[in-house]
């Protein structure tokens, strides 16, 4: 089989599955059977002569024939999306920014960098979509973002292994904060003590293959008490809310925290940082681009924190 005659359908299918990380979810986002998934794979891969994707126990990862064809299906792939634009009497799309950014970027980062790109660039076109970390880099590789915002704890580590490597930019690295009922005795002053927190009742991060628990006060010397594990962030602000416990949470969201919550820097023990990280390809960005990640640095520069604890 010619390479040349692998089909668009192949193509997206091909940039589906590295962009979801898995034949299954590549499915489910096409409305595809696996089965259909798996023969569009087979076929760019015997058009190919090569194995286009590794295939590992927790997901596929692009091997380098795979790198090669991907950053080629995915300029076909946005020509042929032009040119069905034009076709249709849309205007061309070409300030148009495919961002991607992970879930509580979105309460706080997202909203002010958006705002003033209403702004300052009315005509800028941003679209994306949350995701863990792991899911935004493979969509960076896939070619199905151009931009990203992820989120890393210590140590800190690029996000991904694969070459060529990702450009990295840090926005921001802040102290973890601690989020407690207003009510809570812990929440009368401006600060909570690290030795205040042995016998609390924790509401922390689901476990999963991609995320460590989190929403634990790191470092305490004892086996911490866990009322509710939760994935979503806001719902474990909203059970802080309700008195179910304490919870960790990034800095930048002191401001988006619900009535009833408040959020407060922890002084002594153990500190951990959260850094926010600005990612894309290598290659130059385009001028649409730049101006994202401009509103993006200003956002991240003046998001609010609580208060830094007394020495």
């Amino acid at each position: 089989m010619d390479f040349r005659d692998v089909s668009l359908t192949a193509l997206r299918v091909f940039r589906a599955v590295a962009d979801q990380g898995t034949f299954t979810a590549a499915a489910a986002s096409l409305g595809y059977t696996q089965s259909a998934v798996s023969r569009q794979i087979a076929a760019i891969e015997r058009a190919a002569g090569a194995e286009l994707l590794e295939r590992r126990r927790d997901g596929v990862r692009l091997t380098p024939a795979g790198r090669v064809v991907m950053r080629r299906a995915t300029v076909v792939l946005d020509e042929i999306e032009a040119t069905a634009r034009e076709l249709s009497g849309l205007p061309e799309q070409a300030g148009t920014v495919r961002l991607g950014w992970f879930p509580s970027a979105g309460a706080v980062l997202l909203p002010r960098a958006l705002t003033a790109l209403r702004h300052t660039d009315p005509g800028l076109q941003v679209v994306g979509r949350e995701g863990s970390t792991p899911a935004l880099v493979r969509a960076l590789r896939a070619g199905s973002l151009d931009l990203a915002v992820l989120a890393s704890a210590p140590p800190f580590r690029p996000p991904d292994s694969e070459s060529p490597p990702l450009t990295l930019e840090t926005l921001t690295e802040r102290a973890l904060c601690l989020a407690m009922p207003a009510t809570h005795p812990l929440a009368r002053g401006d600060f909570v003590d690290v030795a205040d927190l042995r016998g609390q009742r924790w509401i922390a991060g689901s476990s999963t293959g991609e995320d460590r628990l989190m929403g634990v006060w790191p470092g305490l010397d004892e086996r911490p008490e866990i009322a509710h594990t939760v994935r979503d962030w806001l719902a474990k602000l909203q059970l802080v809310a309700a008195g179910c416990g304490l919870t960790t949470v990034p800095a930048m969201l002191a401001s988006a925290a619900p009535p009833g919550v408040r959020v407060l820097p922890v002084r002594g023990g153990p500190q951990e940082q959260r850094r926010l990280l600005l990612a894309r390809l290598p290659h130059p960005p385009t001028d649409p681009v730049v101006r994202v990640a401009t509103a993006l640095r200003a956002a991240a520069v003046d998001a609010p924190a609580p208060s830094s604890p007394p020495a």
